[in-house]
């Protein structure tokens, strides 16, 4: 999303009581009927609300009390783009912690009355024990227990939404009130079921913060994971500041075990780097002068000296916590069908539940055989219950089983432990769409230089005339080419170097432009170049390399003929290499049925030679960076709107945005980067098949909690409007519908681990 900054503001809420896509709703449907809103985005996994705000829009006082009225406490509100990861920790922290309070206040009185209540139903009557249940129960319904939940619901129907507390006051206020009924006129005491209700909410609320803070511990732990501060050097001393005060081109001295206090460039000194947060790799890193490295990676051994290239918002870390932020809180399409349904929700509970009540009191001889049926199966149906009673504990029922919060919590949840597992492994997926795209991708184009390759020559063949040693070879080329800046050059020193070759003295150096170059070493004239450039110098011995130049072209190489006093004395031939990993991950996409397509500059017989190599279906040569946007729209005409895309260089970014997911290399430009769907971060095309496997496996089990957690909805509602559910049970299966789904969601790592290992999603 884009704004203007002289146009809107963006204030951002901390609403720790949002904890699911249906408080989400409810936050969003009461701040969209302020004027002067513009956009309001939705995070349930780090509980933020932010809002685009118009200039003469609300401020955030008045954000803060529409939110409040909706039956939601603001713990925080702020206009500070950045994340403060100690921050959002202590809110977090709180909000457990006052969770956990409450369900202290409100579980050992019930247990007391758990405790009383079974000898005197079954045993023993205890004289005065309605008045001890009804004391025991009023802090539980009435004070710290439950005060905030009537608050909640207050709040909410005063708002014209209703949210999840109000079906709990709805269960647990009726039957206090009317068990009190007992102290005049001998009846059914239903105080009981009002305190276990209640507890049973609250359970079911700090159980839900626990487990979510599992499902979100990624970023959390992303959040905390930079240096709190950084040695740089200041008039010539070394000294200590907060990271938040670094600023671009300051120098870091970081020493051994130190983290990386920001992104930066390293200007002396030499070291390996442990970047596992960033890439998933736990084999560490060389880093040299030169070398970028990133902030919050860790320095293994030797002392470097750092010049600061990003600081704040601006760093790696700050922009992966973006991405897995902004694809917690984004929406997957198929959503939609649970935000419809929660949207009317409460309610419809609320009429089903008084329909329930009416047809109990109105149809009580219909409604018997039902109960006598179930009696023989259910321990707690009561057949011969009074009328009255079976109505209200039918009623009731319905108010407290009723489970919104399931279906609300069935994408987020999901999306949270899968973009989790993402940063793990370095694979970044910006939003929930993609993932549900994703999964049904058909072809995969690939980039070639710089995806499939390397992106860089490398000495590849060297073949030696006859009578003439390899090595002996290598020492003219490297000698006369180590006087150029080539590219291909420098591929031929680095090669021979590699191969032990230490290249000598050269002197008369000329350089015949793009056709070759010449030098004289140890008294030998050298001439290094094409051959048409030997032809015309008279060299002899070309014919005898005809056959392996040949060979070496028609596997895409740049070859060049190496002469000395005359004579053809071999080839070198120069590549830009596979990287490793590129035919494996090839394989992979076509174990999981896509059919690949590479799309590249290069003239046709080089980019053939590396199909080849690797496995390419089909070859797209010579198109030109505004061409490759019609090869894509091409190939989505053909195959539908199934189009995947990698790439990572800047030509790539229009295609990556006209593929349906687009997928760059976390190596790559940052405008193809903030031009995809899904980074990432290692720079290795084996990624993308994880990234296939994962947003399959994360896909599986959003439906797979919207299945559950509209099926429990489907099934459960009925049977308690029937009498069958008893409110107890009720609110117990409520708690484990809402478990069960981030229970589920959790389990997609042990899932995709699997997946990972080669099964089928």
């Amino acid at each position: 999303m884009s704004t203007t900054a002289t146009a809107t503001t963006r204030i951002t809420l901390t609403v720790p009581g949002m904890g699911s896509d249906h408080c989400a709703g409810i936050v969003r449907t009461t701040l969209q009927r302020l004027n002067g809103v513009e956009t309001i985005e939705t995070n349930i996994a780090s509980h933020r609300v932010s809002v685009d705000v118009a200039a003469n829009g609300p401020d955030g006082d008045a954000l803060k009390r529409a939110v409040e009225g909706a039956g939601y406490d603001v713990a925080a509100v702020s206009r500070q783009a950045e994340e403060d990861g100690e921050a959002v920790a202590a809110i977090e922290e709180g909000y457990l912690r006052q969770a956990r309070k409450r369900l202290w206040i409100a579980g050992v009185p019930t247990t007391l009355i758990m405790l009383l209540m079974m000898p005197h139903m079954f045993w023993q009557p205890i004289p005065g024990y309605l008045a001890i249940v009804a004391l025991l129960a009023f802090p539980v319904v009435f004070l710290h227990g439950g005060a905030a939940t009537h608050r909640s619901s207050w709040r909410s129907l005063k708002n014209g939404t209703f949210n999840m507390d109000v079906l709990i006051s709805m269960g647990s206020l009726p039957p206090y009130l009317i068990g009190l009924v007992g102290f005049v006129y001998p009846m059914t005491s239903f105080i009981e079921m009002a305190a276990t209700i209640m507890t049973f909410h609250l359970l079911g609320r700090y159980l839900e913060a626990l487990a979510k803070g599992r499902a979100s511990q990624a970023i959390r732990r992303l959040l905390t994971l930079g240096a709190k501060t950084a040695r740089v050097e200041r008039d010539g001393e070394e000294v200590e500041v907060p990271v938040k005060e670094l600023e671009p081109g300051d120098i870091m001295i970081v020493r051994p075990g130190d983290k990386i206090p920001t992104d930066g460039e390293v200007i002396d000194g030499e070291s390996h780097l442990d970047e596992s947060i960033a890439t998933g790799e736990s084999i560490p890193v060389y880093k040299g002068p030169g070398d970028s490295v990133i902030g919050a990676t860790i320095n293994k051994e030797g002392r470097l000296r750092v010049r600061a290239t990003r600081v704040g918002g601006d760093t790696f870390l700050s922009q992966v916590v973006r991405l897995i932020d902004q694809a917690q809180g984004s929406r997957v399409p198929i959503q939609e069908f649970a935000d419809r349904m929660t949207g009317r929700f409460v309610p419809a509970v609320l009429l089903i539940s008084l329909a329930s009540l009416a047809a109990w009191l109105l149809f009580p001889d219909v409604l018997r055989p039902i109960l006598d049926w179930g009696a023989s199966f259910l321990p707690w149906v009561n057949p011969d219950a009074d009328t009255p009673v079976l109505a209200l504990i039918a009623a009731i029922a319905v108010l407290v089983i009723a489970c919104p919060c399931a279906l609300g919590l069935a994408t987020p949840t999901a999306l949270m432990v899968g973009s989790g597992i993402g940063a793990e492994r370095g694979i970044l997926i910006r939003s929930g769409e993609a993932i549900q795209t994703f999964k049904d991708i058909k072809v995969m184009v690939l980039d070639k230089t710089g995806t499939i390759t390397r992106g860089e020559p490398k000495l590849t063949e060297v073949v030696a005339a006859e009578g003439v040693e390899e090595a002996q070879l290598l020492v003219l080329a490297a000698s006369v080419e180590n006087a150029s800046e080539h590219p291909i050059a420098r591929a031929i020193v680095d090669g021979s170097v590699a191969r032990g070759i230490k290249p000598g003295e050269v002197t008369e150096f000329r350089s015949t432009g793009a056709r070759g170059v010449s030098g004289r070493v140890d008294g030998k004239q050298v001439l290094i170049g094409n051959r048409r450039l030997l032809e015309e110098q008279g060299i002899e011995g070309l014919e005898a390399l005809d056959e392996a130049m040949r060979r070496l072209e028609a596997k895409g190489r740049t070859a060049v003929i190496v002469a000395a006093d005359g004579r053809a004395t071999g080839i070198v031939a120069v590549a830009d290499t596979l990287k490793e990993e590129s035919i494996e991950a090839i394989r992979g996409m076509h174990s999981l049925g896509l059919h690949v397509v590479m799309i590249t500059g290069d003239n046709e017989r080089a980019a053939r030679a590396v199909a080849d190599e690797v496995g390419i279906d089909e070859v797209q040569a010579g198109v030109l960076p505004e061409g490759k946007v019609e090869a894509i729209r091409a190939l989505q005409k053909k195959h539908g709107n199934h189009v995947a895309m990698v790439g990572d260089g800047i030509n790539d970014a229009a295609a990556l945005k006209q593929a349906n997911v687009g997928i760059a290399i976390g190596a790559g430009a940052d405008v193809a980067i903030e031009a995809a769907d899904v980074t990432l971060v290692r720079g290795e095309l084996s990624g993308v098949v994880e990234a296939m496997h994962l947003s399959r496996a994360t896909f599986g089990k959003i439906v797979q909690n919207l299945l559950w957690a509209s099926g429990y909805n489907v099934a459960a509602i009925p049977m308690a409007a029937a009498g069958l559910l008893h409110p107890m049970i009720g609110v117990i299966a409520m708690t484990a519908s809402s478990l069960s789904v981030i229970g589920n969601s959790l389990l997609l790592k042990r899932r995709y681990a699997r997946v990972h290992k080669g099964d089928t999603p």
